[in-house]
C-alpha cells in the first residue's frame, strides 16, 4: 500500500485554495466592470433623453416661421409639432354664467348664410378636424369636411382624388364643384378652410353683410404675386360668393379657363378666378387693418415672418395692433390645443365692467389692384 505523505497532502489543500481564491477574485472582477459599466450606461442615456428633449423644446418654443421657410416646410413642421398625445375636447357649458346681448350676432346668422367646407384627411380627422367640428365649424351655416374617402361616422365626403399636396388644387375644384351640385340653394356664401384654420364666424357675416353675393368676388388674405390680380392664401381661407361659385362650377371646369389640379392650391384657383372674370377684392377694414391672417395671432402681433411673406403680402407684412381689425376673421397654423385657447379667449373671457360696444369697420370695397380686364373675362 502506497504511503501518503502529510507534505504532498498540504500541496494540494494548498493548491486548491489558491485556485478558489483565483476564481473568485477573476469572477469579482468581471461583475464590478459589468455593474460600473451598467451604472455608466444609465446616466449617459438619461443625458441623450435630456439632450433630445431639451432640443425638441427649443424648436417648439420657436415659431413656425424661424424653423421653416417655405409655405409647405411650414405645414410639415406643424404636423410634426402636433401632439403625441390626444387633444381631449375642452367642454364650454357656461352660457347660463354669461349676459351677452348677441341679438345683433343671431339676426347676421339667419340673414348671411355661409356653408363651410375643410379641407382634411383620413390621418387628420381625429388630429385635426374634430377640434374644428367642436369649436368654430358649429356656428357655420353648413358644415363640410372634404377628405380622399368618405367617413359615415364623422362625417367626411370622399373626394376621387389622392392625398398629398401635390393635389390639393384638385380637391380644391372637386369639393367646390360637389357643394355646388348638391347645397348651392342652402347657402349665399361659401368658404374653404384648412383643418388648422381658426374662424370668427360673427365676424365673418359682419363683413360679408356690406357684400353683395350676386356680384363676382371672392375673399381672403390677399397675395400680390404671381396672378396680375393677387389672390388669397389658402391656409387664411377664402369665401366665394353665390355668383363665384356659380362660374367656378360651370366654366370653372374647363380646363382652358381653370386648372383641375397639380400646381399650388391657392395660387392657381387665383389664376381660375380671373379667368373667370372674378375679381379680388379689399377686405381690411376701415382703418386698414387685416381681417384674414395666414399665421397665427402671436406672429402677426410680434412679427419675425419668413422672408417670402414679404414679397407676398399685399399690405406690405404689417405687424402689431395697429394692423390687426378688432373684427378679425380668420388665423392659420392654429394647433388643436390653441382650437380651445382661441374659442375661450373669444367667447368666455370677459374683464369686469367693461361693456363693449360694436364698432363701424365695414367700408365700401374696391379691388385691391386693377380689376381683371374685359379680355380676361369670360360671358357666363
Amino acid at each position: 500500500m502506497a504511503r501518503i505523505f502529510p507534505s504532498r497532502v498540504l500541496g494540494c489543500v494548498q493548491t486548491s485554495h489558491l485556485n478558489f481564491c483565483f476564481g473568485l477574485s477573476v469572477g469579482l472582477v468581471i461583475s464590478f466592470l459589468i455593474a460600473s459599466f451598467s451604472s455608466l450606461q444609465t446616466p449617459l442615456i438619461l443625458t441623450r433623453k435630456y439632450a433630445a428633449n431639451q432640443f425638441d423644446s427649443y424648436l417648439s418654443s420657436r415659431s413656425l416661421q424661424e424653423v421653416a421657410g417655405t409655405y409647405e416646410e411650414m405645414h410639415e413642421e406643424m404636423d410634426k409639432r402636433l401632439s403625441k398625445n390626444e387633444v381631449k375636447e375642452v367642454l364650454f357649458e357656461d352660457d347660463h354664467k354669461h349676459h351677452d346681448d348677441d341679438a345683433v350676432a343671431r339676426k347676421l346668422a339667419e340673414e348671411i348664410r355661409i356653408l363651410c367646407w375643410v379641407m382634411t384627411g383620413p390621418q387628420n380627422l381625429d388630429k385635426k378636424a374634430i377640434h374644428v367640428k367642436k369649436t368654430w365649424g358649429k356656428r357655420c351655416t353648413k358644415l363640410i369636411f372634404f377628405s380622399s374617402v368618405t367617413n359615415n361616422t364623422f362625417p367626411t365626403i370622399g373626394l376621387n382624388v389622392s392625398e398629398g399636396r401635390e393635389h390639393l388644387t384638385g380637391k380644391t375644384m372637386q369639393a367646390f364643384k360637389y357643394v355646388h351640385d348638391n347645397f348651392f340653394d342652402e347657402a349665399d356664401w361659401f368658404m374653404k378652410a384648412d383643418d388648422d384654420t381658426y374662424f370668427i364666424m360673427e365676424n365673418l357675416r359682419y363683413f360679408l353683410s356690406s357684400q353683395d353675393k350676386m356680384e363676382p368676388v371672392y375673399f381672403g388674405h390677399h397675395f400680390k404675386t404671381i396672378v396680375r390680380q393677387g389672390y388669397y392664401s389658402g391656409g387664411a381661407g377664402y369665401i366665394l360668393s353665390k355668383e363665384t361659385l356659380r362660374r367656378l362650377a360651370t366654366t370653372g371646369q374647363d380646363p382652358k379657363f381653370c386648372r383641375q389640379d397639380g400646381g399650388a392650391e391657392d395660387a392657381e384657383l387665383g389664376k381660375c378666378m380671373q379667368n373667370l372674370g372674378v375679381r379680388t377684392a379689399n377686405s381690411t377694414d376701415a382703418l386698414g387693418r387685416s381681417r384674414f391672417h395666414c399665421f397665427d395671432p402671436e406672429t402677426h402681433l410680434m412679427g419675425g415672418y419668413p422672408n417670402w411673406y414679404y414679397k407676398y403680402d399685399a399690405n406690405g407684412a404689417k405687424k402689431g395692433l395697429e394692423s390687426i381689425s378688432d373684427y378679425s376673421v380668420s388665423f392659420h397654423y392654429i394647433k388643436p390645443e390653441s382650437m380651445y385657447s382661441l374659442e375661450f379667449f373669444v367667447y368666455h373671457l370677459r374683464p369686469y365692467g367693461i361693456v363693449a360696444g360694436n364698432q363701424d369697420l365695414n367700408r365700401r370695397v374696391t379691388s385691391y389692384t386693377k380689376n381683371a380686364t374685359q379680355s380676361d373675362k369670360v360671358k357666363n
